[in-house]
């Protein structure tokens, strides 16, 4: 789908809703001073991990299923008879379970009847029922959007819950330029130009523009790198862009070219291949062969975008597709994308859900949940039919301003597009299960080997990077029974004052004493829950890259902090940095020497390889941000505010270096004396 970004105002309704909501809604969870926003972005698009099964506990007591009765029955006295969301809460004022109703009163009735037959999961839900929160809400509709809104939001215990969720990419060929730039993008629609996707995955828009740079030969670079060129840059020289920064290709050219681009994103690629086929054949014929040669190469990246598409349907324009699959106690759902009659990719996920929930049950709770902050399609395809198909297509098509039809198809094309949704599903969740089931078997020989008390939860891995002392950045990465957790991912700019350039002792202690203190210390009242409240908090083991004198070290700082649960270890280098010849060092034992080949060693090599590779990775990122700077801080008169004016007009300090004194005059905020002091500068002159 490619659009403009518009406000849709027949949404308003849906968020009144939630703003009343939000009232007795916890505050958003407040931002970590240590996340790093590149994990926090998702970017990597890896997998979502599956979540933990929700175990039955037996045989429910007639003492707390009577208090619960009693709390309902209390409600359904007050409840309205009118669409509406009630909150189940416990004794903690935590939410339990989030639903809608067309009738509340009617709906409570349900619950508050005494004796009457219930599946295990509702008898435990109603046990645990303290106190019942009741949102009245216009329409049905309304109640839809709201339940979908406050499931995210809340997370409640009883509820199907979409995980490891997070906005699409998208395509945008800005509007705001007279050379038009081709970008990936997330996030609100703000910026004019016209956007196209979803794209399942950042992997997938990144190899789309790189194509569509080869084909269509459209800039990339942002409009201050533009506005400094000189010359052309590489991208030029390796034919993926026209070169209009210098005037390489003249206005009329380039405007071709981004109309080509608009229109083969538009769903219109056979015509615009067959148009430059026709170029191709016209200067072959005028023994222009290098011209045709180009055209030929434009053509070839045309095809490889639809080659990496797979399957392309005929009679669909505009779907998502979504299938089901159940296996072991586990959900998955496959989505896949289709826009302009092009597969715009696909993604798995793993709702968390209690395994007495039926596809049709997951499903259905599921695309009121996916589509709670983004644009529905005109048309959804189904792998079953769910029960509230009308109700989600009434809230979907006033969400979005336009008819959207949800349907299950039972044969023709559709039915061939769900049937390969379903393949892919099955096949996802198998690998899924496999290597859940390998990582279980590494980490209990993990906790064999080192003499763990259980197999390990959460396993935390801490590296620290500078040169000579500056720049120094801590890093923490996290892994799990499912892998490597990202949006657990923390980095820590190292800030005490008056530290020893290159003491990585006391580098380490501030980073685990920031970590461990927030921690420690009780979370403030009326404090959001963690996001991902169903994955530990506390490690069960720490590693940290080092010998004895680090470890020690390490465990002086726990001691003092009280810290005795958390099993410690460290990894020391072998001789000339080998892999495979690491000593692994852990308090009041001797040092451990593990066979190169041994799984486990090979596991504890890529635990430490990932958490060197997040650090210098945030290190080199503060490294460019203040070279980016330094040449700008020792010039008398230029602050913070001129700095940033000069950069954002030249894009990079060599730009700058290389200005006149009347270029940098035409910088906003910059005098002609001050244009006169920078360029003397970078120039001095002899004597």
């Amino acid at each position: 789908m490619d659009h403009d970004s518009t406000d849709n105002p027949d949404t308003v309704r849906a968020r009144k809703a939630r703003r009343g909501a939000a009232l007795d809604a916890p505050p958003d969870e407040p931002a970590a001073p240590d996340v790093d926003p590149a994990a926090a972005s998702g970017e990597d698009d890896d997998d979502a991990r599956l979540p933990d099964i929700l175990e039955e506990s037996g045989a429910v007591g007639e003492g707390p299923l009577a208090t619960g009765h009693e709390a309902i029955e209390r409600a359904v006295r007050l409840a309205p008879t009118s669409p509406g969301v009630y909150r189940m809460l416990n004794a903690n004022a935590d939410v339990l379970y989030v639903g809608k109703a067309k009738n509340v009163k009617k709906r409570l009735s349900n619950y508050a009847r005494v004796g009457a037959p219930q599946p295990a999961r509702i008898l435990r839900m109603i046990a645990a029922t303290v106190t019942v929160e009741i949102v009245s809400t216009t329409t049905e509709t309304e109640a839809l959007l709201l339940e979908a809104n406050l499931i995210k939001q809340l997370r409640p215990r009883f509820n199907v819950q979409l995980r490891d969720d997070k906005s699409f990419p998208y395509i945008l060929i800005t509007g705001d330029h007279w050379a038009p730039q081709i970008l990936k993008h997330r996030g609100a629609q703000t910026r004019p130009g016209r956007y196209f996707g979803p794209f399942a995955s950042a992997g997938a828009v990144n190899r789309t523009i790189t194509a569509l740079q080869r084909a269509f030969l459209i800039r990339s670079c942002t409009d201050s790198f533009f506005e400094s060129r000189t010359r052309p840059c590489l991208l030029y020289q390796i034919r993926r862009c026209a070169g209009p920064c210098t005037r390489e290709i003249d206005f009329t050219g380039y405007t071709t070219l981004v109309r080509e681009a608009t229109d083969f994103l538009s769903g219109k690629s056979h015509a615009v291949k067959q148009e430059l086929a026709a170029e191709m054949e016209k200067a072959s014929g005028e023994l222009e062969f290098e011209r045709a040669a180009l055209y030929r190469d434009r053509l070839a990246a045309l095809s490889a975008i639809q080659s990496q598409q797979g399957i392309n349907p005929r009679t669909v324009e505009e779907a998502d597709v979504f299938a089901i699959h159940q296996e072991g106690g586990f959900s998955c759902v496959e989505v896949f994308f289709f826009r302009t009659g092009q597969n715009w990719g696909n993604r798995a996920y793993f709702p968390r859900a209690e395994k007495t929930f039926t596809p049709e049950e997951v499903l259905g709770s599921f695309l009121a949940q996916f589509y709670d902050d983004k644009p529905p399609p005109k048309l959804i395809l189904l792998s079953h039919e769910i029960e509230e198909s009308e109700l989600l297509e009434s809230a979907l098509s006033i969400k979005a301003g336009h008819k959207v039809e949800v349907i299950a198809p039972k044969r023709g094309e559709k039915k061939e597009l769900i049937t390969h949704a379903l393949t892919n599903a099955r096949e996802a969740l198998g690998r899924k299960l496999a290597d859940t089931a390998t990582q279980s078997r590494l980490l209990e020989a993990m906790a064999s080997t080192l003499s763990l008390p259980h197999p390990p939860k959460r396993i935390e891995v801490y590296d620290n990077s500078h040169i000579q002392g500056t720049n120094a950045v801590g890093a923490m990465i996290v892994a799990g029974p499912d892998g490597f957790v990202k949006n657990q991912y923390r980095k820590f700019n190292i800030k005490s004052e008056g530290l020893t350039p290159g003491d990585d002792y006391a580098m380490m202690r501030e980073v685990l004493q920031r970590r461990f203190k927030r921690l420690l210390s009780p979370p403030e009242e009326g404090a959001a829950k963690a996001k991902d409240d169903d994955f530990p908090q506390w490690p069960d083991l720490v590693i940290i890259d080092g010998g004895r004198g680090q470890l020690n070290a390490v465990r002086e700082i726990f001691e003092s902090l009280g810290l005795t649960q958390v099993s410690l270890m460290s990894v020391a280098k072998g001789p000339d940095r080998d892999a495979g010849r690491e000593t692994l060092f852990m308090p009041d034992r001797e040092a451990i020497k593990l066979e190169p080949r041994d799984p486990v060693l090979y596991f504890i090599q890529r635990l430490r390889d990932e958490a060197h590779r997040f650090v210098i990775g945030s290190h080199r990122k503060l490294r460019k941000k203040d070279i980016r700077e330094a040449g700008l801080q020792e010039i008398p008169g230029i602050g913070p505010s001129r700095k940033r004016a000069l950069l954002h007009h030249f894009g990079t300090l060599k730009e700058i270096e290389r200005a006149s004194i009347a270029d940098l005059g035409k910088v906003p905020g910059v005098s002609a004396e001050s244009a006169r002091r920078i360029f003397e500068y970078f120039h001095p002159q002899p004597g």
